[in-house]
């Protein structure tokens, strides 16, 4: 993976709290597995940021091989990895994913 890459990925997983890497950016997914993330994280009222992947095919390529994660979306928490939206889902259905973001 290129250093450069990584780095920004590290820059942006680590400033905000809560952060997606999509397709389309918050408030305005462009497919529907980033349309169901986009609206879980609205639900549970998390302040959070994102980064439209379909904008830059380096950091698309990049966030895959920086989380080892083949899809997109992918959400991050305090820098950690959580998962894909469908990890979101079962979060969310089971009250977890408030509580990480909380």
């Amino acid at each position: 993976m290129d250093e450069q890459i990584k780095d920004r990925i590290d820059n942006l997983v680590r400033q905000h709290k809560v952060f997606i890497f999509m397709k389309g950016n918050k408030g305005a997914p462009q497919c529907t597995f980033s349309s169901v993330a986009d609206a879980i994280l609205q639900r549970v009222g998390a302040d959070y940021e994102s980064f439209n992947v379909l904008e830059d095919p380096e950091m698309r390529q990049g966030i895959k091989d920086y989380s080892d994660w083949p899809t997109i979306p992918q959400l991050y928490i305090n820098g950690e990895f959580v998962g894909g939206s469908d990890i979101m889902q079962e979060l969310f259905e089971s009250g977890e994913l408030k509580s990480m973001i909380q």
